[in-house]
């Protein structure tokens, strides 16, 4: 999911009450939250689509959900310590407990790959012990209405903290109500993937994919062998899978490699200049350019005649 989601799943967990437990509990949540996403510097040194066999994978593992919460709440403590050496330690703030920090950090970082799941982006759950993607195609990966759900909520709940009055419940109303909304969410793409029993292209691979404004509504896209159709009626221009050397493009281009470990529906479409590329059906409507995409090499589907998208 995108960071501000993230970032208000954290503060409203410490609005609903967590964040009385220690001193500098708030930062040790939004930060959490967000921190498996660390693994966005990859793009300081990763070409092209590079990022896309990095990112949601060794940052979003086991390991990292334990070692990141400790290395946070160890920058967290010994930032009070010294702001309190320097004598410019806040007066109301509360004292400052390493353990609550780490379960905190720990409480923030579980909440990151929960919500990376539910999108059809997906994620590795158990790098680095498996590589295997998992996908939730339960919200997109920006979701409006939760954006609207959180957001009201944690300003509602931190006005009346400043007025006095009861600011916890609103918060805990309001993660019960985005759970119940996501568990609706997950309901309706069930329902749509069970409903399809034929398409042009076959049903190898179902994917319910949620837009991103009207959530109730799935797109869907059906097929396999690098043929696919989207909700039944429009198909992506493509080349069978079957009938190029893709390993040989693995081996033969780095770009290549990462893309199809990450791609989940990859399949071919000649350019106008008699190009192959290699794109993603859940990220490259047909009707529009692709938004990500990789140029595979010229000798890999010899002999396969293709005919330029207008």
């Amino acid at each position: 999911m995108d960071n501000l989601t993230h970032s208000l799943v954290g503060a409203l967990i410490g609005q609903a009450g967590l964040k009385k437990k220690t001193g500098l509990a708030m930062p040790a949540l939004i930060i959490g939250a967000n921190l498996p996403d660390v693994d966005a510097a990859c793009l300081f040194w990763l070409e092209g689509v590079e990022h896309l066999g990095f990112r949601r994978g060794i940052t979003h593992g086991p390991p990292a959900l334990v070692l990141l919460p400790l290395i946070l709440a160890g920058l967290l403590y010994g930032y009070d310590r010294w702001q309190g050496s320097r004598g410019k330690r806040p007066e109301d703030r509360l004292p400052v407990s390493f353990k609550w920090l780490f379960l905190l950090s720990f409480i923030g970082c579980l909440t990151h790959p929960a919500l990376d799941w539910l999108n059809v982006y997906g994620i590795r759950l158990l790098e680095p012990f498996s590589s295997q993607w998992f996908y939730g195609d339960t919200l997109f990966i920006i979701d409006l209405w939760l954006w609207a759900l959180l957001g009201i909520a944690t300003w509602f709940s931190l006005r009346r903290e400043k007025k006095g009055g009861e600011w916890q419940k609103p918060a805990q109303i309001s993660l019960t109500v985005a759970s119940i909304y996501i568990a609706f969410q997950g309901l309706l793409t069930g329902a749509a993937e069970r409903e399809v029993v034929e398409s042009p292209t076959g049903t190898d691979i179902v994917i319910a994919s949620p837009p991103p404004f009207w959530s109730w509504e799935r797109d869907m896209i059906t097929g396999g062998n690098g043929l696919y159709t989207l909700n039944g009626d429009t198909t992506f221009p493509g080349v069978p899978l079957d009938r190029c050397d893709l390993e040989a493009a693995r081996e033969a281009d780095s770009e290549v490699d990462a893309f199809l470990f990450w791609s989940r529906t990859p399949y071919i479409v000649p350019k106008e200049d008699g190009t192959l590329w290699l794109q993603d059906a859940r990220f490259s409507d047909p009707r529009a350019s692709g938004r990500f995409e990789v140029q595979l090499p010229d000798d890999v589907c010899e002999g396969v005649k293709t005919e330029p998208t207008e």
